[in-house]
């Protein structure tokens, strides 16, 4: 079973050479301190930022430069700032090439609630629902099943639905999954030390198992 930091170090290396990327909050923010240095990525976030690099260490901090998630960030070389009107463009306009978001739930199909529980606060929506929307690789990193051991991978989201069939692939601290076109989480890598079977019995959703399935690398 995995813990966050390696959750974000396996996501980052789904990234590639050019990328406009869209960290979404919680441990999507983490990959910024995983991406390979040999590769030139842009990272975005929706309330105004372009050129997001690692987090700070504490001596460097400027509570002026944060996240969409208000956490204090750095910039790197040719780093720009703009208004969220702007941003949202970009977003909506198919500028971003790829989307890593945590979630509550994902479907079989590919259907995502990550913005509210019933009954909790929430404080908003945030930039979800236009990042999925968009015409962006949607990369979910979660935890496999919530505190009470049940699974978060459904045949049906029970929570309000964030997108619609958007889903390309999942990384939580169980496996990497595949999202079929067809519907289904097809498993293509497992945690070490975990099993094809612990798997099978967390995932609620169907899951396909073709062949030897390997042990994660990061």
């Amino acid at each position: 079973m995995l813990d966050k930091i390696h959750i974000a170090q396996r996501i980052a290396r789904e990234i590639k050479n050019g990328q406009y990327i869209n960290l979404g909050i919680g441990i999507p923010t983490l990959v910024a301190n995983y991406i390979p240095d040999d590769l030139e990525v842009v990272l975005q976030s929706e309330n105004g930022l372009l050129g997001i690099g690692p987090f700070p260490p504490e001596e460097e901090v400027d509570a002026d430069l944060i996240n969409a998630g208000k956490q204090t960030i750095s910039m790197v070389k040719g780093s720009v700032l703009f208004n969220s009107a702007e941003s949202f463009g970009m977003i909506r306009g198919g500028h971003v090439h790829l989307t890593i978001l945590g979630a509550m739930e994902v479907s079989e199909n590919g259907d995502i609630a990550n913005w509210k529980i019933p009954g909790k606060m929430v404080k908003g929506m945030g930039g979800a629902m236009d990042l999925v929307a968009s015409e962006a690789h949607i990369i979910v990193a979660m935890q496999h099943c919530s505190k009470d051991g049940k699974s978060k991978l459904l045949k049906q989201c029970t929570l309000p639905i964030t997108g619609i069939k958007c889903v390309n692939k999942i990384v939580t601290d169980l496996a990497v999954l595949k999202v079929l076109p067809q519907g289904g989480f097809k498993l293509l890598e497992r945690a070490p030390g975990v099993s094809v079977e612990e798997i099978q019995s967390k995932t609620e959703g169907r899951l396909v198992v073709e062949g030897d399935v390997p042990e994660m690398v990061f």
